[in-house]
């Protein structure tokens, strides 16, 4: 029986900044010398952050934290391309995307350290909270796209999920979603080779995750994850088709060098060979070697960086352990629920007459 081809795709991969040094010059996307800087830096204040809430979790100063860390060009090359009116959609990963976006390493380490108000986005952010629920936030980022093309805005909600969550349903439904009604929506799947302790492998059969796109009937392409430079390229331009009501899944390949979270021990289930050949490919040192290169970036301004950074993280540890010092630890049982349930007035009733003795 003759059989007719009734339709093909092709995924596209994108890379600026090789892991060797070499640049695609008709890629290099147009940003300013200040901008490059502006970049690094964020770049660098994320990882210190994530590195310190690490150590202050370990001491016991902090719950379960998820740290970025090997992730930050994925997440500061997204959020750099977004404007100052379009929406970040995160999910419990995303403090690198967040602190671009307005919030405060001090926030950051308040929500980690249970306070309520480290949630709390600036107003003039448009970003949504952390979604701790695995895939649940692409679809309240497709939400708020249609909603921005149904008012006649050019907005765009940018989200951001893990190649796990491209396993659970939500996702499908979100990119679904986003294609029959031209949500005005990127898909940010940073695909940093596993879910928890579950190899991509594993996961799916697909050669890429950007192709599951083609199933929603929308745009899929494949980013360099630790190369800034092709990911604010990448993200830009599939931004600007966004506004016309064409929505993008953008897988961008990273590698979580860090662990799940701070409850997860990565050294059970990855090889130590596979850990080292992704440092190498480490994206803050790779733009910091381009930057050195093209002269923007010298020791002196290198050093001024550092110790700013240093300076940030240190003010905001203090500031978040003073508030936390003023909390009153009853609050946690006041708070959830309009009418107390027996069991929580029980724990609530203990915990005042621990507190007594």
């Amino acid at each position: 029986m003759p059989r007719e081809t009734v339709a093909e795709f092709t995924i596209h991969s994108v890379q600026v900044l090789a892991e060797d040094g070499t640049i695609d010059a008709e890629l290099v996307p147009s940003l300013t010398d200040d901008e490059l800087l502006e970049c690094y830096t964020a770049m660098k204040r994320a990882r210190r952050l994530d590195e310190r809430a690490i150590s202050l979790q370990r001491r016991g100063e902090l719950g379960t934290y998820a740290p970025a860390i090997g992730q930050e060009a994925a997440q500061i090359g997204s959020a750099f391309a977004l404007a100052a009116d379009d929406w970040v959609v995160p999910s419990f990963r995303e403090q690198p995307a967040l602190l671009v976006r307005g919030t405060s390493p001090q926030s950051v380490l308040e929500y980690a350290m249970g306070m309520e108000e480290g949630a709390e986005i600036p107003a003039d952010a448009n970003a949504l909270p952390p979604a701790i629920p695995v895939g649940s936030q692409p679809l309240h980022a497709v939400g708020v796209g249609w909603g921005e093309s149904i008012q006649g805005r050019p907005n765009v909600a940018l989200t951001y999920f893990g190649d796990g969550a491209t396993s659970e349903g939500d996702v499908y439904e979100a990119l679904n979603f986003a294609g029959v009604y031209d949500a005005q929506t990127v898909f940010v799947c940073q695909n940093n080779r596993y879910a928890i302790s579950t190899r991509l492998e594993d996961q799916t059969a697909a050669e890429t995750l950007a192709q599951k796109a083609v199933a929603a009937g929308i745009d899929g392409i494949r980013v360099d994850g630790n190369d800034v430079l092709a990911v604010y390229r990448v993200v830009s331009e599939a931004i600007e088709r966004a506004r016309q009501g064409e929505p993008t899944l953008v897988e961008a390949l990273t590698y979580r060098r860090s662990m799940h979270t701070t409850s997860d021990d990565p050294s059970v289930y990855r090889d130590p060979e596979e850990a080292d050949e992704w440092e190498a490919r480490d994206p803050i040192v790779r733009f910091q070697v381009f930057l050195e290169e093209q002269g923007i970036l010298d020791a002196d301004t290198k050093a001024q960086i550092d110790d700013q950074v240093e300076t940030e993280i240190a003010e905001a540890i203090g500031q978040a352990n003073e508030r936390r010092e003023r909390l009153d630890p009853a609050d946690l049982f006041k708070y959830v629920y309009a009418e107390q349930p027996p069991e929580l007035e029980r724990q609530a009733a203990a915990f005042e007459g621990d507190r007594d003795d």
